[in-house]
């Protein structure tokens, strides 16, 4: 019996020995491509996004190997956000270290806050030296991502109309840009970065509800200026769907604030009069599309909305917001915290 149980030890040892040989044979060999590569990783990637990314551009065979590299070399988070430059042959060891090192120099980071227009947008790469506004402003006002970026389909754009921008697309993070980046370079970030950061069962609750998903990501762009808490959102984004249910007109002072340019907190009444169909205070229902890029808590917000007896609300001076189930209980608030 001890002869047997030895003989078995044996016979796992050696196949551990063998698992362990090939292992490092793989791990070691030299890369199959013959020119330096660039590979992107994005803020939030976790080892498998980064493994499956390196499998994609043909850089590994193996996913799982590299994950084991990872965890024997305890680098999990080690891995830095920005554009890399995998030298030609490069194994897998030296891939890790490459992409937990600093990455390339002439990188910038750019700073997008949420609910920034795309205006606002290329204003900032503009200063950043990514490229001039008017360029970004070219990429943002296109209406069909592919003729930027052709060998990229984002199914979240499916049912925008095909007249609309991508305002409402441009997700607010921290960003690394080249500078004097390529256009197909920045809107891949962009939409890439969406695409990543925003939970596809997020979005297909827009769509299960009953609204479109240019709807919903429109009404999100709205709830992120109107209000800036969580729960706040939420119970925005309640009244708001209950008005749209309703036919009763948003009277959203944030829209009207994007018509004239101004950030007031209370409109005046030549504000309100500005004949705009972005202005929900003279016309029901939704703008034509987003007024801004919203945060992922604003999107959240819009497909699990809190629903209320309230009907109006008001943000005061400090940036608390004031709910309210009448319009004669609205007006008292108006007048207690707005004059």
């Amino acid at each position: 019996m001890k002869k047997i149980l030895l003989a078995s030890a044996g016979g796992i040892l050696v196949v551990l020995i063998i698992l362990i040989i090939c292992f490092l044979k793989i791990s070691k060999a030299p890369g199959a491509f013959a020119e330096n590569q660039n590979i992107e990783i994005v803020s939030g990637q976790g080892v498998s996004q980064i493994a499956e990314a390196l499998q994609a551009k043909g850089l590994i065979n193996d996913t799982l190997v590299f994950k084991i590299e990872v965890a024997l070399g305890g680098v999990k988070s080690d891995f830095k956000a920005g554009t890399f430059v995998i030298p030609a042959r490069s194994n897998i060891s030296q891939m890790i270290e490459t992409l937990t090192s600093q990455p390339k120099p002439d990188e910038v980071e750019v700073r997008i806050p949420e609910d920034a227009t795309a205006k606002e947008i290329a204003l900032i790469l503009e200063q950043k030296g990514v490229m001039t506004a008017t360029e970004f402003a070219s990429i943002a006002s296109t209406t069909d991502s592919r003729d930027i970026a052709p060998d990229n389909i984002y199914w979240f754009l499916s049912d925008k109309p095909s007249t609309a921008t991508l305002e409402g697309f441009l997700f607010p993070d921290t960003y690394r840009f080249f500078e004097k980046a390529t256009p197909a370079h920045v809107l891949k970030k962009f939409l890439d970065n969406f695409k990543l950061k925003v939970p596809r069962e997020i979005l297909d609750k827009i769509i299960a509800d009953g609204h479109t998903l240019y709807e919903g990501i429109t009404l999100a762009s709205i709830v992120d200026k109107e209000v800036k808490t969580d729960s706040d959102r939420r119970l925005a984004a309640g009244i708001f769907w209950k008005r749209l249910k309703m036919g009763m007109a948003l009277q959203s002072d944030a829209t009207v604030n994007y018509v004239t340019g101004k950030q007031a907190l209370q409109p005046t009444n030549e504000d309100i009069s500005s004949d705009s169909l972005y202005n929900t205070y003279k016309y029901k229902g939704l703008p034509p599309g987003p007024i801004g890029n919203p945060s992922l808590s604003a999107i959240r917000a819009v497909a699990y909305p809190e629903m209320s007896n309230y009907l109006f609300f008001l943000t005061k001076p400090d940036g608390t917001t004031v709910f309210s189930q009448t319009y004669e209980e609205h007006l008292a608030d108006k007048r207690k915290y707005l004059q």
